[in-house]
């Protein structure tokens, strides 16, 4: 057990059913829960306490990769360079090696960075009295649908119709390979191919679809949450509000944007040897996976742009109206009159009894209703571009894949 894979909640099931019913008390654990995670439990594989994350990611790696690798001796350990060769497959690697370990180890990091945004909420604290139990069944809600069988059910199924789709493609196949043999009399899977079909690709969707299902959950929770009463106030130092902690979340899947990328950048750079890639058509590849990644992230966040949105134009009429009684009053105190509409109410007032609102209205000017930042979404980005960039890399040249890096970073 490492320091990495503990969580903070040691406590035992009884006292995160009890903490599920106290909101002021509960720890939204994305990694845990489910069948998956009851059965990985049940296995020794993990603790309510511990997620093992490393001895997890070296244990499917060695099931999706290793095993195939071995069933697949001595044809599975010719040269990389070796057409057919095991060794030398890219989607192998992205998917097996790369993918497959970067989804079991982010698990520890988008437990712990959610957890930490989640509990803000309460510690601010920005939910209002009155929508502290509304919070608390957001929650809940979502805790549920977190475990829900069926959820896990069509990830399971949707992993087993990847298999079948891939069990089809191998025979049409024209070239014989690690997967399987072309003959006359028809193909053949091999003993690697097998298990890779059954086994290693079921293995890799259900990953994926499952974290990309807990993405879901949790942005479902926020969109919820961005409907309540919020304590927001809009000179806030972090420019959002009193929100601007929650648009750094996204960095907390870093490692499962990375995982992702690497099978798509796999695949595209295997493609690419018998194909032919131009500057535009690369630079428009990146750009759409680009989008579609901030796409993911935005979704959640965007529902917090009304609320920040109508609190900036609230703030504004108030503080302006402040600023217009102090600027006239100010008025008076200097020249003896108001030069527009001099009321004789109004100059029997004092300039000390209304305070200078003009460092809080030029503050409130500031204020953005847009929480997903450039400076947040950066750590993000990068994760999602450099597998493709290194697909690109075997094609183009070095400075032209760098050139369109650097562009899409600093949009």
């Amino acid at each position: 057990m490492t320091a990495d894979d503990k969580t903070e909640d040691a406590a035992g099931p009884a006292v995160a059913t009890s903490r599920r019913r106290d909101p002021s008390a509960s720890e939204y654990l994305a990694a845990h829960g489910g069948p998956f995670f009851e059965l990985q439990r049940r296995l020794g594989l993990l603790h309510e306490h511990s997620l093992k994350t490393g001895r997890r990611a070296v244990l499917f790696i060695a099931l999706a990769w290793l095993v195939p690798l071995l069933l697949g001796f001595p044809r599975s350990f010719l040269a990389a360079d070796t057409p057919g060769s095991y060794l030398g497959d890219l989607g192998v690697w992205g998917r097996f090696v790369v993918g497959i370990g970067a989804f079991v180890l982010a698990e520890q990091q988008v437990e712990r960075g959610l957890r930490i945004k989640l509990g803000q909420f309460l510690k601010a604290p920005l939910i209002a009295p009155g929508s502290v139990a509304s919070f608390g069944d957001a929650v809940t809600k979502a805790l549920e649908r977190r475990d829900s069988r069926i959820a896990e059910a069509v990830c399971l199924v949707l992993a087993i119709a990847a298999a079948v789709v891939a069990l089809a493609n191998a025979h049409t196949a024209t070239v014989s390979s690690w997967a399987v043999e072309v003959s006359a009399a028809g193909n053949r899977l091999t003993a690697t191919g097998w298990w890779v079909v059954f086994v290693s690709q079921p293995l890799f969707i259900f990953l994926l679809l499952r974290g990309l299902w807990r993405h879901l959950v949790w942005a479902q929770l926020l969109r919820r949450i961005a409907r309540l009463e919020l304590r927001l106030v809009a000179t806030h130092p972090d420019g959002n509000g009193g929100l601007g902690f929650l648009a750094g979340y996204p960095n907390a899947y870093v490692l499962f944007i990375f995982g992702v990328s690497a099978a798509i950048g796999a695949a595209i750079a295997k493609h690419l040897l018998q194909e032919s890639l131009t500057t535009t058509t690369f630079s428009m590849i990146a750009t759409g996976w680009l989008v579609i990644v901030i796409a993911l992230f935005a979704y959640p966040l965007s529902a917090f742009s009304k609320p920040l949105a109508e609190l900036k134009e609230r703030s504004l009429l108030m503080l302006g109206s402040q600023a217009t009684r102090y600027q006239r009053l100010n008025e008076r105190k200097i020249i003896g009159t108001n030069v527009a509409a001099a009321s004789a109410d109004e100059a029997q007032q004092q300039a000390d009894d209304t305070a200078d609102p003009t460092k809080q209205y030029e503050t409130t000017r500031k204020l953005s209703a847009i929480l997903l930042s450039r400076t947040a979404i950066v750590p993000v980005a990068a994760a999602a571009l450099l597998p493709i960039a290194a697909a690109g890399a075997t094609i183009l040249p070095y400075k032209e894949v760098f050139s369109v890096l650097k562009k899409l970073l600093l949009l």
